[in-house]
């Protein structure tokens, strides 16, 4: 549904700028006039050029869905009907992707559509957990309260995800960057130096053959090099849209040393906060738990999660599978035993929550720390190698002169 920027004169004299969802801009002129207003200016803002470039480069982020979240939550517990609250949305939303979606929904509302159909509609924008907990609070009445506990809900895990890209940020950076400059000594710094002890015929020790032999193999072979490089890289892409691809690079996640263990919480925090959520919105087990399998994130905990909703079928507790899982610690399935038997399950899975969420921010803070040193010893040592390649052989050919 296309948006048009309009400017109006009302009839104290004040002039009035906006935003409005029309198909046409006939229908803006009615509306507009109808209260009261003189139409001076009309633009459509979401079918140029420009406003469709912009909308290639400016996909909707995590941090969008946050603020979007939070801001519906807000209007809609002050009693501002959908349709009026996503009109407003769509003036205090930068991204101009995320508006042209938010019409389109404000449309499909208007039209006598469920806001929940209305999401269900761009399902990698708003996952199948997004669409049903709204869906749950149409149907028993409390959308808003579902859209607070939403709202929370988004920010906490657009905050986890924050954290780990953060923690991850500066030692990927360090690494790229060692590995740069590392083939710019190797392909023209190193070349340049070693040519003259090659020249000189002395007898070169074994760590300035390795970087002489590294270096013309860099400098011939450049080309196969990049080429073998994309052709691995589409290849393992392409293995890790399969089914068996996506399941062994879940596994190793979980294997990692250190990182295996952070990847362990980071889905245990997204099952449990996912179910509890469910839950409280008034979905069942069983709905809840297919849910939660497609968006926990990760093949091996898809299954298990799937294996416990085929054991609640057949009469089993909730916990059954859980406990016979490596993946799964021992307290969570006990925990969730408890939940069952005093009738909490939400509350005990939000105990595991704010368990896990401690757990790995002191994990990610010690990752940082720890970091640090690990790569100033990486860079030591390679610094180190390239030093006694270069400076050892001179500093031998100087002391035979």
């Amino acid at each position: 549904m296309p948006i048009f920027e309009y400017r109006a004169t009302a009839s104290d004299g004040k002039n009035k700028m906006g935003k409005i969802v029309a198909s046409s801009e006939n229908e803006v002129l009615v509306r507009l006039r109808s209260q009261g207003l003189e139409v001076t200016h009309i633009n459509d803002v979401t079918n140029t050029s420009f406003s469709k470039f912009l909308q290639l480069i400016s996909p909707i982020t995590g941090k969008d869905l946050v603020i979007f979240s939070r801001q519906f939550s807000v209007m809609i517990s002050a009693s501002i009907t959908v349709v009026e609250a996503l009109e407003i949305l769509i003036e205090q939303t930068n991204n101009l992707t995320l508006q042209n979606l938010i019409a389109d929904m404000a449309a499909e509302v208007n039209g006598g559509a469920f806001l929940s159909d209305a999401l269900a509609k761009y399902p990698k924008i708003f996952s199948n957990f997004f669409v049903n907990i709204i869906r749950s609070g149409e149907t028993s009445g409390k959308l808003d309260e579902v859209l607070n506990y939403l709202a929370d809900e988004t920010e906490k895990s657009y905050s986890m995800s924050a954290k780990v890209r953060g923690a991850m940020i500066y030692p990927l950076f360090i690494i790229c960057s060692l590995m740069g400059v590392g083939v710019v000594l190797m392909v023209y710094v190193i070349p340049n130096l070693t040519s003259i002890l090659v020249e000189t015929g002395a007898t070169l020790p074994l760590s300035t053959k390795i970087v002489i032999g590294a270096s013309d193999f860099l400098k011939n072979y450049a080309i196969f090099i990049i080429l073998g490089l994309i052709g691995i890289g589409t290849s393992i892409r392409f293995y890790l849209k399969t089914y068996n691809g996506r399941r062994n690079m879940d596994i190793l996640k979980l294997r990692l040393p250190i990182f295996g263990k952070l990847f362990k919480y980071i889905y245990l925090i997204r099952f449990a906060r996912s179910l509890s959520t469910l839950l409280k919105g008034g979905v069942t087990i069983t709905r809840s738990l297919e849910i939660v399998a497609k968006v926990v994130g990760n093949v091996i905990y898809e299954e298990l999660i799937l294996e416990t909703l085929a054991s609640i079928n057949d009469g089993n507790p909730l916990a059954t599978v859980f406990s016979t899982s490596e993946y799964i610690p021992k307290m969570v399935p006990q925990m969730i035993a408890i939940g069952e038997k005093t009738g909490k399950v939400d509350a005990v899975l939000d105990r595991i929550t704010k368990f896990y969420d401690r757990e790995s921010d002191e994990m990610l803070n010690n990752l940082s720390t720890l970091m640090e040193p690990l790569i100033m010893v990486i860079m030591g040592v390679g610094v180190g190698i390239m030093v006694a390649a270069v400076l050892l052989p001179m500093y031998n050919l100087a002391g035979q002169m």
